[in-house]
């Protein structure tokens, strides 16, 4: 009798292993897919507003919050093949409030691995990412051509 129950408990538990992981999504873990890695290096390594990088960008509103005694937290950063050369990466970011209110925020940015170029997807990415430069305009302003005009 203690045999059967002792193998049933590990019964149990192996078919627990196996249901999470056959349900758990492999663009959690982007190191199992390269181009996700890739993706998600651009990302983190990319110029941020006022700092050399989006990952040091984050990690240091996290320790100034703490240092002010405000709890911040922030959470996995998630790959996901949206099509071909195209990733979204997603990360999420708690923070209280003085008032012990929590506010979270998802960062999302889009990269592009052929063009080697990301953007901001939401408007919290937004507040962290520099924009890109404008094309240079044209001196003067443009002239119309009109037809039969020589």
């Amino acid at each position: 009798m203690v045999k059967s129950i002792h193998y049933a408990v590990v019964v149990v538990l192996l078919l627990g292993v196996v249901y999470l992981v056959w349900t758990k999504p492999p663009t959690i873990n982007p190191m199992l897919d390269r181009r996700g890695a890739d993706a998600l290096a651009l990302v983190q390594t990319h110029r941020a507003l006022g700092y050399p990088t989006i990952l040091q960008a984050m990690t240091d509103h996290v320790r100034s919050m703490k240092e002010r005694g405000l709890n911040a937290r922030l959470g996995e950063w998630r790959v996901k093949q949206v099509d071909g050369d195209l990733y979204e990466i997603r990360v999420q970011l708690r923070d209280q409030g003085v008032g012990g209110q929590w506010f979270e925020r998802e960062f999302i940015w889009h990269a592009n691995l052929s063009l080697k170029k990301i953007n901001a997807a939401s408007l919290p990415a937004d507040g962290v990412t520099p924009k890109e430069p404008d094309p240079v305009a044209p001196a003067g302003p443009a002239v119309p051509q009109f037809p039969g005009a020589t």
